[in-house]
């Protein structure tokens, strides 16, 4: 596209240049067939909520809770838009 014509568009609609095209809200936008790779950061993402967690103080429900609420809030928009490896779920 030129450059002029998607400036025009740009100040149109009120919307910046994305510096990194290839990802959106931290995800790929195309996935090949790397996808083990390319899901990698979900994995990261949930080892990275658990490890800040403390279970120790957390009842049998309290875990329970955590993993409903936070753990599967995290999968949930790639889920949507990708269809995830089965090596992942």
């Amino acid at each position: 596209m030129d450059t002029q014509v998607r400036n025009s568009v740009m100040q149109v609609l009120n919307v910046r240049n994305s510096i990194n095209p290839e990802k959106y809200i931290g995800f790929l936008n195309m996935v090949g067939r790397g996808k083990k790779l390319a899901f990698q950061i979900l994995k990261d993402r949930m080892r990275q909520k658990i490890n800040s967690w403390s279970f120790k103080y957390l009842s049998q429900w309290g875990k329970e809770v955590f993993i409903k609420f936070v753990l599967q809030a995290i999968p949930t928009y790639s889920m949507a838009c990708f269809l995830l490896p089965k090596s992942l779920c």
